[in-house]
């Protein structure tokens, strides 16, 4: 019965539309309205717009760079230039407790999809890093081995390196600057020696809820000179080659446990001031961004940020979690008071994608980050 009357309606319309000339879709039967339509012919797709921006159905679109940026093959393409540039290190193999960060670098792009689906027009710090002066791209990932660390941390740093040496697009410097997208806190020593050898030592600031300035023997690296290269210990090392600028580098958001009272003593000759996460309690936001603006003054800087800085309730996928961390509003207020800071590049690490919930909390956070460093050097171009 319930055929014959779908059969009895469509014939009915079908007969309107053909003798009365009006749609169809405009019949109504009762409580029962018919919703058959003309057949319409697909439209061309939209493409991304200029400017940087990118339309509704690009955000699921294309390849999967960070925030739509251009692809570009840099380390095959000699020629390839660009102010700033995207690079992932995929390496997990020298963390301590949870690996994954490897899928750091896809899940953070993934999380990025969006930064520029309304344009890209960062409000707080007044600039579109997308339509500016700097031309910036994605390069894609250094292909990182999982099978040896040493020769891992050689390949990171040697494409960092070949990047970093770029003649930049907008010629407003001599070197390019890289953001790279972690890997596991290991990979900020090979990039520390790729900066060192076009700037000399520099200053660091560094996000963590770790000091990561442990001598080997201390965390880990009793055992050989590649676990003595590790998450933990990394800074040491840096500091013992004379590669960062003691006096005038600072963690902020430590909140860690430590061996004893001599992690402190250590830290301090290795060259680093500290900022405590639960100092934010006392001296807010704007006293952070003070004394970080303090110890760095006018040097050149290097920004390491390991997305456990923020508290697990922010960012859960990470290898070390550690209670007690700030927001994610907070750390990005945080990072935009340091405009006008001379940075020569920057990381983001730590990312653990595999423990990320199914909203992607963590990988939106760390994109979320890094648009707000990529915002900072936008607006500071270094010297030339």
């Amino acid at each position: 019965m319930a055929a014959k009357i779908v059969f009895g309606l469509s014939l009915a319309a079908a007969t309107c539309q053909l003798i009365l000339g009006f749609p169809a879709s405009a019949i109504n039967y009762g409580d029962h309205e018919l919703r058959t339509q003309r057949p319409i012919a697909p439209k061309a797709p939209e493409r991304p717009k200029g400017d940087g921006e990118v339309t509704a159905d690009a955000v699921f679109s294309g390849v999967g760079t960070f925030a739509h940026l251009p692809y570009t093959q840099c380390w095959a393409n000699q020629t390839a230039d660009f102010d700033i540039a995207f690079i992932g290190a995929p390496f997990d193999t020298g963390t301590s407790y949870r690996p994954g960060a490897r899928f750091g670098p896809a899940g953070i792009r993934d999380g990025s999809r969006r930064l520029n689906l309304y344009g890209g027009y960062n409000v707080p710090m007044d600039v579109n890093p997308f339509s500016d002066w700097a031309k910036i791209v994605d390069c894609g990932d250094i292909a990182v081995t999982p099978y040896d660390n040493t020769f891992a941390i050689d390949q990171i740093q040697n494409g960092h390196q070949e990047l970093l040496h770029r003649k930049p697009a907008s010629a407003t410097s001599k070197f390019s600057r890289v953001i790279t997208l972690g890997g596991d806190h290991t990979i900020t020593l090979p990039l520390l020696r790729s900066i060192h050898s076009a700037y000399g030592p520099i200053s660091v600031i560094h996000f963590d809820s770790h000091l990561d300035t442990w001598k080997p023997k201390v965390f880990g690296g009793a055992k050989s000179d590649v676990a003595a290269v590790n998450h933990g210990t990394y800074f040491w090392h840096a500091s013992q080659e004379g590669l960062i600028k003691k006096g005038s580098s600072i963690h902020a958001g430590i909140r860690t446990t430590l061996s004893g009272p001599s992690d402190y003593e250590n830290d301090g000759n290795a060259g680093f001031d500290i900022i405590e996460a639960r100092d934010i309690d006392t001296i807010g936001t704007a006293g952070i961004i003070e004394r970080i603006r303090e110890v760095v003054g006018d040097n050149l800087v290097y920004l390491s940020i390991d997305i456990d800085v923020l508290d697990p309730a922010f960012a859960p996928a990470t290898g070390t979690p550690e209670t007690g961390g700030w927001s994610t509003r907070e750390l990005r207020r945080i990072i935009r008071g340091l405009e006008g800071l001379k940075l020569v590049g920057a990381d983001i690490v730590e990312v653990a994608t595999p423990y990320d919930t199914n909203a992607q909390v963590t990988a939106i956070a760390a994109a979320d980050i890094m648009y707000e460093v990529m915002s900072l050097m936008v607006k500071t171009p270094l010297p030339a």
